[in-house]
């Protein structure tokens, strides 16, 4: 009997390779990264669970769902449509709109890992075209070899999207339930509260148009500059 009325076991292969690329188990090394997160919280900007609510919330909304997911819908159009040079356009954009050296380096960084782990996964080496697709890529950025594997693999893109934010979302308040810090229930609450949100913004990003496409998120920009000199830190962003 299947295991969801209507579905076959390869039916269910495109949500379970999403989940295997949302997965913290994904050895790209986000668990590193705080995006300024732990710059905020050294400021005395955020000292509560409230107010690592009210952080990661607002760069979910502002940054991450009104830039990074709708770039990321047009990747995986991108690739499924056999548009490389749309690829590489979007790569290069995403890239010029990191506002540090910090949040350039880490978006490079997990992209060429999650690169290196997709070029000797048969999985995804395997598919035909895929790998050699990639491996073209000059200077990959995190946004760009996800949505090739989730391309790849046929994930829904309303899907994809839900999943990339969550994944953010749950790596950001890892590093606050470390760096505020905050006890695993309250990281569950943040979770909970921003899984709620998750959903309609996903949908608000398949559909934004470039034109209306922003980042801007001066506390952002700032807190992670001045993460570069902090003088004790656990994380490289």
């Amino acid at each position: 009997m299947p295991l969801v009325p209507g579905a076959t076991g390869m039916g269910l292969l495109p949500l379970l390779r999403l989940l295997q690329l949302s997965s913290p188990a994904l050895p790209v090394g986000a668990y590193t990264y705080s995006q300024g997160l732990e710059w905020a919280v050294e400021s005395g900007a955020v000292r509560t669970e409230a107010e690592a609510a009210a952080w990661i919330g607002g760069l979910l909304e502002w940054s991450l769902a009104r830039f990074e997911a709708p770039l990321l819908a047009c990747q995986l159009a991108a690739w499924r449509a056999g548009d490389d040079g749309e690829v590489l356009r979007l790569n290069d954009d995403f890239l010029a709109s990191r506002e540090s050296a910090e949040l350039r380096a880490e978006s490079v960084q997990m992209g060429w890992s999650l690169v290196r782990l997709l070029a000797e996964l048969d999985a995804f080496a395997a598919l035909p075209g895929w790998r050699e697709r990639l491996l073209a890529v000059d200077t990959p950025a995190f946004p760009t070899a996800w949505s090739a594997a989730a391309a790849a693999w046929r994930v829904p893109a309303e899907q994809a999207l839900a999943a990339y934010l969550w994944a953010w979302a749950e790596n950001q308040v890892m590093a606050a339930v470390k760096c505020v810090p905050l006890g695993q229930s309250a990281g569950q609450r943040l979770l909970a509260a921003l899984g709620e949100r998750i959903a309609p913004l996903a949908g608000t990003a398949l559909s934004l148009p470039e034109a209306r496409w922003s980042n801007h998120t001066p506390g952002l920009a700032i807190a992670s500059s001045r993460h570069e000199t902090q003088y004790t830190r656990l994380f490289r962003s």
